[in-house]
C-alpha cells in the first residue's frame, strides 16, 4: 500500500466515502415506500418519467427510485437490498465497475440501475455470459421490473428475428455478449429497415465484466460466408510439418546481447516460443519448405500464403493440444473455452488455424470461410453511451479497464465478514508428488464430511485426478467440457456434505454453491486448486466459490516446480535453488520466496496477455474507422433516405477526377489527352466519345468540365425519366448503392485481413507494424471509396426496366466464430426460380446466366 493510500485511503475507500451520503438518502425513504400500496408503488414509475420530462435528471431521481426498487424487490421476490448492494447499484449507475465478492447478490444489485436508466425509454441491456443466466435472470429479476410496470425481454441463441425485435423493444433486455455483438453486425448487413432488431446502444450492465471485456476480448466476433479457397494447402503443410524437426529452445535474448552482437545458434527446422505462443522457421527449415514446394524464395510476396500455412501447421502440432485447447467429436474439431472449460459449438479458430488443426487430426478440413463482418468486444462495448460492470474480481485488471474502456473499479465491502481461510500454496518438486498430495488432501476432507471442489485448468488434469480418486474409492462428480450439459446440476450439489466435485476453474460461474448444515459443521466448502492459473484473477474466482455471505470455508493451491507457470515464467535461478535444497521425495517445499516468484510469474503473463489484447485493439481501431464510415452510409440507405443528391455529387466528382487526371493545367487544347480521358470516363459514365472535333468552342479545362458535367447530368436525368415515378428511381438508387457498398466492404475486409497477416509475417525493421497497417489502410479506404463510386455509377447509367429491382444480400451467412446460429437443415424456396435465360433480377439488362448467375 502506498503512503497516499495509507493517509487518504485506497481509491475504493475514497469513492465509498462519496457514495455513502447517497445511500443514506436512499435508506431515508424506507418508511415512506413501505407505506405505499402496490398500485401507488407502481405509479411511481409514471411519476418519475414525468419528472424526467420536466427537466429533472437521473441523478436527481436516484435516491427515490432506488428506494422504490428495494421495496418492489421485497414484495415481488421477498428479497430486500442490503446497504452494500445499494452502494454497488450507485457505482453501476455512474458507469463504473463494482467489484463484489461471490455470493453478495450482484444479480439483485443490477435491478437498481437497470430500473433507473430504463426510465429514459431508450432501453437497457443486461449482459450475461450464457443463455442459461440470461433466461434465469430475465424471469427471476424481471419480476421486480414487471411489478413496477416496466417491460422485460430476453434474447436467446435460437430466437427468430421477430422475437429478437420484441425483446430489444422492451425497457430492459437480458442477453449474452455474443448475441448482442452478432445482432449488431447482422443489423449492419440488413437490406431493409424492417429487418433491424436493435434500436440503439444506450446503457448496458455487464455481469461478470472481467470475463466479457477481458477474457473474451482476445477473439473478435466474426460473421462468415463461404470462401472459394481450396483446402489442399492445409493438408500439404500438415504433411510437411510432420517431417520438420523441432529445434532446441533458445535462451532469452537481452538488449545487452543485441548490443554486443551475440549470435544465437539455431538448431532444427523451427523454434517454438511457448511463452509468447509463437513458432519461427530456422534457415534450415526455410530451405526445406522451399524444396518441398519447389519455390525459390519463401519470403517472396507470392509465397505469403505458403509461409502463413506452414506456420499454422507447426502451431497446430506444437502449441494446440487435444483435450486441452480442443476436443475431437463426431469427426469435428470443437474449441474448449480455456476459462470455462466448456465446449463452444459452432465456434472456429480464425486465420486458418482451425483448418490446420483439422488437417493435424485427420478429420475433414472444412473450406475456409470469408469474413462478412467483424468487430472486437473492445470496439463494440465502447459504442454504448454508458456502460457499467460487476464481478467478484476486477482490481488486478483495473489498469486495462481504465485504458481501454474508460471505467474505474470500486471495491464494495462484503455484507458479512469473510470467514474463508486462504492457506499458503503447497509446493512440490514434481507433478506426480503434487497430485498425490491433492488426493490425500481430498481424502482428509472427505473423511470428515467436508465438501471439496477441486479446480483444474484443463480436461486432461480433471480426468487424471478423477482416475486417482476412483482408485481410492472416493465418489465424485466431474465437470469439464465433456460433461458440460450437467453443469448446473453438478454445481448445485457441490456444497452438500461429503460431496467431491472436480471442475475446470471457471465451470458453473454465476451459480452459487450452497452449503447444508452438516457441510458447515465440517468446515464449509474446501477449494483445492491443482495449479495456479496464468491470471491471478482466475485464481481469485476459484477461491471465491467458497465463503459466500459469511460462510465458513477453506482454499489452497497445490503447485509443482514442473508446472508450466513455473517452468516457463519462473526464475531459472530460483528453480535451480529449490532443486538443490535436497527436499525428500513427496515432501512439501516451504520458502517465503516461492509465493513472490509465483505472483511475479503471473504478473508477467498478465502483462503479455494485456499486450496481445491491446495489439488486437490497435489493429481493430484502424478497421473501426472504416467500419463506422460504411455502417453510417448504409444506415442512411437502409432508412430510406433520398440518396439522389449524393449520386449527383458522385457524377460531378467523377467527371472532375477524370479531367484532372488527364488534362494538365495551362496546356493548349491541341495537346489534351482526350483518348486517355475517354478511356477513364466512358466505361463509368457513357458520355459520347470526346474528339478534337467534338470540342467545338471549348478552349479551357473549366469549360470542358462544365460541358461534360452537363452531358452526364442530362443523361442521368433521361435515365430517371425511363421510370414511371421519381420515387421508383430513388429506390433503384438505394438498392444499387447498398449492393455496391456491401460487396466492396466484403472485399475490403478480406483485403485488410490479408494486409494484417502480411505485415505481421514480414520484417519491417524498426517500423511499427500497426503504423504500417494504418498507413496502408488509408490508401485502401480511398481505393474502396473510388470503387464504390465507379460501380454505382456504372450500374445506374446502364440499368433497364425489365423487372422490379429489389434489395438482396450480397453473400449468405454460413456461420460465426462464437456461436452456432448459422442455419442448417432443408430450405424451402420462397421466391420463383430464376432460369439461365431469364432477365437478371439485379436490373442490369443482361440475362441471368451472363450476369449474377455466372458465379452460381
Amino acid at each position: 500500500m502506498s503512503i497516499i493510500d495509507k493517509v487518504f485511503g485506497t481509491h475504493s475507500q475514497r469513492e465509498l466515502r462519496r457514495i455513502n451520503p447517497i445511500v443514506d438518502k436512499i435508506e431515508s425513504y424506507r418508511e415512506a415506500m413501505g407505506a405505499l400500496t402496490d398500485e401507488e408503488l407502481r405509479h411511481k414509475t409514471i411519476e418519475y418519467k414525468e419528472r424526467l420530462a420536466n427537466g429533472e435528471t437521473l441523478d436527481d431521481l436516484l435516491p427515490e427510485a432506488y428506494a422504490t426498487v428495494r421495496e418492489a424487490g421485497k414484495r415481488a421476490l421477498g428479497m430486500e437490498h442490503f446497504r452494500v448492494q445499494l452502494i454497488g447499484g450507485v457505482i453501476l449507475h455512474q458507469g463504473r465497475i463494482s467489484e463484489m465478492r461471490t455470493g453478495e447478490g450482484k444479480t439483485l444489485v443490477s435491478t437498481l440501475p437497470a430500473y433507473l436508466n430504463a426510465l429514459e425509454g431508450k432501453g437497457v441491456h443486461i449482459v450475461t455470459v450464457n443463455d442459461y443466466l440470461a433466461k434465469r435472470d430475465a424471469e427471476w429479476m424481471g419480476e421486480v421490473h414487471r411489478f413496477l410496470g416496466l417491460t422485460v425481454g430476453v434474447v436467446l441463441n435460437d430466437m427468430s428475428k421477430e422475437e429478437r425485435q420484441a425483446a430489444y423493444n422492451c425497457d430492459i433486455t437480458y442477453i449474452t455478449n455474443n448475441e448482442l455483438g452478432f445482432d449488431y453486425l447482422r443489423d449492419n448487413m440488413c437490406v431493409y429497415e424492417k429487418d433491424l432488431v436493435q434500436r440503439g446502444l444506450h446503457y448496458c450492465i455487464i455481469d461478470e465484466v472481467d470475463s466479457v471485456l477481458i477474457d473474451e476480448a482476445r477473439t473478435p466476433l466474426i460473421i462468415s460466408g463461404q470462401s472459394g479457397k481450396s483446402t489442399k494447402l492445409y493438408e500439404l503443410c500438415d504433411v510437411l510439418a510432420r517431417q520438420l524437426q523441432r529445434g532446441e529452445d533458445l535462451p532469452e535474448f537481452s538488449k545487452m546481447d543485441a548490443i554486443m552482437g551475440v549470435e544465437r545458434n539455431e538448431t532444427g527446422d523451427f523454434i517454438v516460443d511457448e511463452k509468447d505462443k509463437v513458432v519461427n522457421l530456422t534457415a534450415q527449415g526455410v530451405a526445406k519448405v522451399e524444396q518441398f514446394f519447389h519455390i525459390e524464395n519463401l519470403a517472396d510476396p507470392e509465397n505469403l500464403e505458403i509461409q502463413h500455412n506452414i506456420i499454422l501447421a507447426l502451431r497446430a502440432h506444437n502449441l494446440m493440444f487435444k483435450d486441452q485447447d480442443y476436443v475431437v467429436s463426431d469427426g469435428q474439431v470443437m474449441i474448449v473455452d480455456s476459462f470455462t472449460g466448456r465446449i463452444m459449438p459452432g465456434r472456429r479458430y480464425s486465420d486458418g488455424l482451425h483448418q490446420a488443426i483439422e488437417a493435424k487430426e485427420r478429420v475433414e478440413v472444412k473450406r475456409e470461410s470469408m469474413t462478412l463482418a467483424s468487430i472486437t468486444f473492445q470496439s463494440f462495448f465502447n459504442k454504448y453511451d454508458k456502460k457499467a460492470g460487476m464481478t467478484g474480481t476486477a482490481l488486478t485488471e483495473e489498469q486495462e479497464f481504465r485504458d481501454i474502456y474508460g471505467m474505474d473499479v470500486v471495491e464494495v465491502p462484503t455484507n458479512r465478514p469473510v470467514q474463508r481461510i486462504d492457506h499458503d500454496d503447497a509446493v512440490y518438486k514434481t507433478k506426480a508428488e503434487k497430485y498425490k498430495a491433492v488426493v490425500e488432501e481430498v481424502k482428509k476432507a472427505h473423511e470428515k464430511g467436508q465438501p471439496v471442489l477441486v479446480g483444474t485448468i484443463d480436461i486432461d488434469i480433471s480426468e487424471l485426478v478423477s482416475k486417482m480418486l476412483r482408485r481410492e474409492g472416493i465418489e465424485h462428480n466431474v465437470l469439464n467440457a465433456k460433461y458440460h450439459e450437467k453443469e448446473a446440476e453438478i454445481v448445485a450439489e457441490a456444497g452438500k456434505h461429503g460431496a467431491v466435485t472436480i471442475a475446470t476453474n471457471m465451470a458453473g460461474r454465476g451459480t452459487d454453491i450452497k452449503l447444508d448444515e452438516e457441510a458447515r459443521a465440517a468446515g464449509g466448502l474446501k477449494i483445492i486448486g491443482t495449479e495456479r492459473h496464468e491470471s491471478r484473477r482466475i485464481d481469485n474466482q476459484l477461491r471465491g466459490r467458497s465463503g459466500r455471505q459469511g460462510d465458513v470455508g477453506e482454499s489452497q493451491f497445490f503447485i509443482s516446480l514442473e508446472d508450466d507457470l513455473m517452468r516457463l515464467f519462473g526464475s531459472d535461478r530460483l528453480i535451480t535453488m529449490f532443486n538443490s535444497l535436497g527436499v525428500p521425495e513427496g515432501e512439501q517445499i516451504k520458502h517465503k520466496m516461492l509465493s513472490d516468484a509465483i505472483e511475479k510469474a503471473q504478473k508477467k503473463i498478465e502483462e503479455n496477455n494485456f499486450s496481445a489484447r491491446k495489439n488486437l485493439l490497435d489493429y481493430d481501431q484502424v478497421m473501426n474507422e472504416q467500419r463506422e464510415l460504411i455502417y453510417k452510409q448504409r444506415r442512411r440507405v437502409l432508412m430510406g433516405e433520398d440518396m439522389h443528391e449524393q449520386i449527383i455529387g458522385m457524377i460531378k466528382d467523377k467527371v472532375d477526377e477524370c479531367i484532372e487526371k488527364t488534362i494538365p493545367d495551362d496546356v493548349e487544347t491541341d495537346l489534351w489527352e482526350l483518348q486517355e480521358l475517354n478511356h477513364l470516363l466512358c466505361p463509368v459514365i457513357p458520355v459520347p466519345v470526346m474528339t478534337k472535333l467534338s470540342l467545338g468552342n471549348i478552349k479551357e479545362k473549366k469549360q470542358l468540365k462544365e460541358k461534360l458535367t452537363e452531358i452526364a447530368l442530362d443523361m442521368y436525368d433521361k435515365k430517371e425519366k425511363e421510370f414511371e415515378q421519381p420515387e421508383q428511381f430513388r429506390e433503384v438508387e438505394r438498392v444499387i448503392l447498398l449492393r455496391v457498398i456491401d460487396r466492396k466492404w466484403m472485399e475490403e475486409l478480406d483485403d485488410m485481413e490479408q494486409l494484417r497477416q502480411g505485415i505481421r509475417l514480414q520484417a519491417y525493421g524498426n517500423r511499427n507494424p500497426v503504423d504500417e497497417y494504418k498507413a496502408a489502410s488509408y490508401d485502401m479506404l480511398d481505393a474502396m471509396n473510388a470503387a464504390i463510386i465507379n460501380d454505382t455509377l456504372t450500374m445506374l447509367y446502364r440499368i433497364r426496366i425489365e423487372k422490379k429491382v429489389e434489395r438482396e444480400e450480397v453473400a449468405k451467412v454460413t456461420g460465426t466464430n462464437k456461436d452456432d446460429t448459422a442455419s442448417s437443415g432443408p430450405k424451402v424456396r420462397k421466391e420463383k426460380k430464376i432460369f439461365p435465360n431469364d432477365p437478371c433480377p439485379c436490373g442490369s439488362g443482361l440475362k441471368y446466366k451472363q450476369c449474377c448467375g455466372r458465379s452460381k
